[in-house]
Order: structure tokens, then C-alpha cells, then sequence
């Protein structure tokens, strides 16, 4: 226990039979209970778990893949079953300290926050540790995130060391969240809507440990990105519309309209001018007067979101 509350933690896990006995045995000793999250592995991921001399720890295993997120999510209702106080979610490929998760949870478990994740990129190293194509895919998706979650103060949006409180993991509909690589950033969106209080705290990137990364760049950034454009719409629609209504959809969908207007009218011109026809000066000026219209009511709609949710932190 920590502070008197139940601390779990879910270890979602996929062919970790080299990490993750380290990963279990480097548990702090006020854990309560550890749920080991075996997705389909096809090596000794399960056996190696269950070889763990720790009656802390439950093996629960997928009989197919599902996903990362998928894990953790049976994990997070395992918690919910036990009415944790408070649960934390740790990769078994032990690239998380775990001297760092008191930090982490304190803030939850006295009440301050509904969530606490990792920030990798507070640290200094950050640029010298992390694989460069993987910082700047997390830079790119990390911007993104910003705008479709509301949370503008929330930075390294794929680092998966969080701990939740048991109120907000009830309120959550955890069979909606995007279940692959996508969670860490669909949750958040999740949570704003719930005006879920949410911090970052800073930890130290370990790379180098013999984990193996499935991630390919290249496919996840677009397919995230495309996620997050849905999340951002759909976040809109829950908590500025049918939870509470807010002008600043008005803003957004005028900002929007005029820009794609905007846009359309000028490709359409530009195409005209290359066929050999004249532009007359109150088209361009009508091209221009939308785009900068379009823009300035998006950053009044981005300024008055900020300003909804300066308190969540």
C-alpha cells in the first residue's frame, strides 16, 4: 500500500521472455498487485511470468494478438474487479524505473491528480537516448495529441508510465479506446472529457536493454494522426455539445469552413491562371480575406480550449 490506498499495476506484455522476470522483480514493494498482460505472446513471455516467486502477480494471457492497448485494458478491469485505488501501467520490457512510480502515484492516491504519466522528453538526454526517427514521430504525435486532447500542457504523448485513480477509471469507457499503439493518446482525449485532472512528471528514457521495438514509424504516425483527427472531432461533439454546450465549436467549424474555402478557391484559380486565364484582384483579395479569416478564428477556437481546460493539471 502507499499512503494507505491499493496500488496496482498492469504489465502489458508481447514475446518478453528476455525482460520480463527484471521487469516483475524490480516491482516496489508496496505494489498490491501486479496484472501480467500476455498478448499472444509465441515465446515463454507467460511461462517466465508465472515462474515468479510473488503471489503479487496474475498472469492473464490473449488467446490472439489485440494490441497493446487491448493488454492494458484488460488489465485496467482486473483493477476495476479488485476497486484499486489506484493502478499504473508498466511495459514488461523493463524500460520503465520503477523508483520512479512512488512519484508518479503520490499525487494520485492524496487526490491532486486523476492521472500521472511520464515525460521522457524533460530530460536533457532525452535527444542522445531515444532513436531519432522515434523522438520525432513522438514530437509529431505529441503536437497532435495536444490539439485533439485538450491537454496543451501535456507533452511525450507515447510514453505509456501512467497511473490512474480508480474514480476516473470508472467513468471511462474503456471498450471504446483505440486498443494498438494509438491507447496512451486516445486515452487522453478519453479523459478530457471527463475533465480528468491530468500532469506530467519527469522520467529517464532507458534504451539499450535488449528491447525489441514493433514500431514502424512510417505506418503509426499516419494511422495515429487519422486517430487523432476522429478523437478531436468526437471530443468536440461529447463535451463542448452534449455535455456542455461552449461557443468555441462555432469558431472552430467557421475557421474551418472559410479555410477549406479559402484553400479550394485558390487551388481552383491558380489552376485557371496556369490554363492561360486572368485573376482579377477581388478574387485574390477574397482568397487571402478567407485563409486569414480561417486562421484567426481556428487560434481563437485552439486560445478558448486552452482556457476550458487550463485547470485540468
Amino acid at each position: 500500500m502507499l499512503d494507505g490506498k491499493r496500488i496496482g499495476v498492469v504489465v502489458p506484455a508481447h514475446n518478453e521472455e528476455q525482460l520480463i522476470a527484471a521487469t516483475l522483480q524490480g516491482m516496489p514493494e508496496f505494489v498490491d498487485r501486479i496484472f501480467v498482460v500476455d498478448d499472444a505472446s509465441t515465446d515463454a513471455t507467460a511461462e517466465r511470468a508465472r515462474g515468479i516467486d510473488d503471489p503479487r502477480v496474475e498472469v492473464i494471457v490473449h488467446e490472439r494478438n489485440r494490441g497493446v492497448g487491448a493488454a492494458i485494458v484488460t488489465g485496467y478491469k482486473r483493477a476495476l474487479a479488485e476497486r484499486l485505488d489506484a493502478t499504473a501501467v508498466m511495459a514488461g520490457d523493463n524500460q520503465m524505473d520503477p523508483d520512479e512510480l512512488e512519484g508518479l502515484a503520490l499525487p494520485v492516491v492524496s487526490g491532486e491528480l486523476d492521472y500521472a504519466k511520464a515525460n521522457r522528453l524533460f530530460t536533457g538526454s532525452a535527444w542522445e537516448l531515444i532513436p531519432r526517427n522515434r523522438y520525432l514521430g513522438n514530437a509529431v504525435l505529441s503536437f497532435l495529441t495536444k490539439i485533439a486532447s485538450g491537454y496543451w500542457h501535456v507533452a511525450d504523448s507515447q510514453a505509456g508510465y501512467t497511473v490512474i485513480s480508480l474514480r476516473v477509471l470508472q467513468l471511462l469507457d474503456l471498450d471504446r479506446i483505440y486498443t494498438s499503439y494509438g491507447f496512451p493518446n486516445d486515452m487522453l482525449v478519453h479523459l478530457n472529457v471527463w475533465d480528468a485532472r491530468v500532469r506530467d512528471f519527469q522520467s529517464r528514457p532507458i534504451y539499450g536493454a535488449g528491447e525489441r521495438s514493433g514500431i514502424r514509424i512510417r505506418k503509426v504516425v499516419p494511422r495515429i494522426s487519422w486517430l487523432l483527427w476522429k478523437g478531436f472531432f468526437w471530443r468536440l461533439r461529447e463535451k463542448y455539445v452534449i455535455r456542455d454546450f461552449h461557443p468555441l465549436v462555432f469558431f472552430y467549424f467557421l475557421g474551418f469552413l472559410m479555410t477549406l474555402v479559402g484553400l479550394a478557391l485558390g487551388v481552383f484559380e491558380t489552376v485557371r491562371r496556369l490554363s492561360g486565364h486572368g485573376i482579377t484582384a477581388a478574387t485574390i483579395v477574397l482568397v487571402a480575406l478567407l485563409l486569414i479569416s480561417g486562421s484567426q478564428f481556428t487560434l481563437f477556437a485552439m486560445w478558448f480550449d486552452m482556457e476550458s481546460n487550463k485547470d485540468l493539471r
